[in-house]
């Protein structure tokens, strides 16, 4: 059995295990992950599904009628159902946070209003999503805090809903309820975004991240003779393509546990924040920088990431290490 999100095979051992077939049928469709207890762990969906929902269910019932439910296609490719309230060209869409306790945005509701049909697909973004309060290497300030995947997502769904009536594109209005004040449990303050939550997904799915599940990733780079451990979606991507003949494993945070597992045979591999900041925790002090994105797409960027990878040799001999931008471009690596 292969996870069709992150290509993982599972071990014939994990499914004899897992006595569910309900929830192995979700572990094949990607909507859920095994363990290797056999227990089975439901994905959520991401505030970018979320909000990608409710515009196709604006534009869906901009000439009246109902609907409870549609289909999205989701960043990572899988098409599946999620659940909507929506009529005459309003919606709304609840976020599912899948087995994921520590969700801080789990049950935000999006709502969207078609306003128009129009020659090209819009998005007017309202209250409760946050904006930019400075320039960054990604986003102007002003702009909505819309992650590239999560915003071709949300066009792709309303560009879907278009299609269905024979139209180019419509222009929709999006909010977040409440999003203003569920974004003060978040990072968006520290990080520069304001006045709501950040709409995000690489894949469209949030993993549900629990210690078993960290543990069985740890356990894999161990058992690996040679393994690329990265920390996120994109590292994951770009490792697959880069590392062919070696195992990848998405250890998220987990890093520590995951170069502590064994002494030699690993690559640590992925983007900046994550790693740079395992190294250095405090590489931001002093800087005025608020990201470490910011921090190394400016001028003393290379000289942070080359120290960074002299640190992280010191301490981790045996193992190597890898750091890449968002466009697979290595940055440094020893």
């Amino acid at each position: 059995m292969i996870d069709p999100v992150s290509n993982f095979e599972y071990p014939d051992a994990w499914v004899s295990r897992c006595k569910d077939s309900e929830a192995l049928a979700l572990v094949k469709q990607g909507l859920a992950v095994l363990t290797s207890d056999g227990a089975v762990l439901r994905r959520g969906f991401t505030t970018g599904t979320t909000a990608a929902a409710a515009c196709q269910a604006a534009v869906r019932t901009a000439e009246g009628g109902e609907l409870d439910g549609l289909n999205v296609r989701l960043a990572c490719g899988i098409v599946t159902h999620v659940g909507v309230t929506a009529r005459d060209g309003m919606a709304s869409c609840f976020k599912y946070s899948g087995d994921y306790p520590d969700d801080v945005t789990a049950g935000i509701e999006f709502r969207a209003r078609f306003v128009r049909f129009q020659d090209d697909v819009g998005l007017d973004v309202g209250a409760g999503i946050g904006r930019w309060d400075h320039d960054t290497p990604r986003h102007g300030k002003g702009e909505p805090a819309i992650s590239r995947t999560a915003m071709d997502c949300i066009v792709d769904s309303i560009a879907t809903a278009c299609a269905a009536f024979g139209r180019k594109g419509a222009l929709v209005h999006l909010e977040a309820v409440d999003g203003e004040r569920i974004a003060l449990k978040t990072l968006n303050g520290r990080i520069g975004v304001v006045g709501g939550i950040s709409v995000l997904g690489s894949t469209g799915l949030v993993e549900p991240w629990d210690d078993d599940l960290g543990q069985d990733a740890v356990e894999r780079a161990r058992r690996a003779e040679r393994a690329v451990v990265t920390t996120g979606r994109v590292g994951l991507r770009y490792a697959r393509l880069l590392y062919p003949d070696q195992e990848v494993v998405l250890i998220g945070a987990k890093i520590k546990e995951a170069l502590g597992s064994k002494d030699e045979g690993l690559t640590l591999f992925g983007l900046p924040a994550l790693i740079i900041r395992y190294i250095e925790p405090n590489v931001l002090d002093g800087t005025g920088y608020r990201t470490i994105e910011e921090l190394v797409s400016s001028d003393e960027g290379k000289e942070v990431v080359r120290g960074s990878i002299e640190k992280f040799k010191l301490v981790h001999p045996g193992h190597g290490i890898v750091i890449i931008d968002r466009e697979g471009r290595v940055m440094g690596e020893a």
